[in-house]
């Protein structure tokens, strides 16, 4: 019997309006969820859990999504894949933002089910 371990997503928003549902579509999907609000907070539960993915948002206390992605990047065992969801759509960040290898940029507002659909494309068995 084969049986794939459940992947597992982080969301780094320090939004609990948006956490909230968004933690909820994702375990509907079948994902392992965990939240964290801030950055600081983000790169503990990264250490600590592992995730498959991460959604990032890019303007949080304490440690920006920018800052939290660098440490990702150099991330010393296997880095996760990285969605970065902000609300700041300015091309600029965006070109910051892929320069520094998210796997995607998605502006808000935004429909979560497309965000679900991207997380299913990126987590899809290799």
């Amino acid at each position: 019997m084969n049986i794939t371990p459940q992947k597992r997503v982080l969301i780094i928003d320090d939004d609990e309006g948006l956490t909230e549902p968004l933690q909820m579509a994702m375990e509907a999907a079948g994902y392992e969820v965990f939240i964290a609000h801030d950055g600081n907070e983000g790169l503990m539960k990264i250490e600590r859990d592992a995730p498959d993915l991460v959604l990032l948002d890019l303007v949080m206390p304490r440690r920006s999504g920018f800052a939290v992605l660098d440490s990702i990047t150099n991330y010393k065992q296997r880095a996760p894949r990285v969605i970065m969801v902000t609300g700041n759509s300015e091309p600029k960040y965006r070109e910051l933002a892929l320069d520094r290898g998210v796997d995607l940029f998605v502006a808000k507002p935004y429909h979560i089910e497309d965000l679900v659909k991207a997380v299913n494309k990126l987590l899809k068995p290799e």
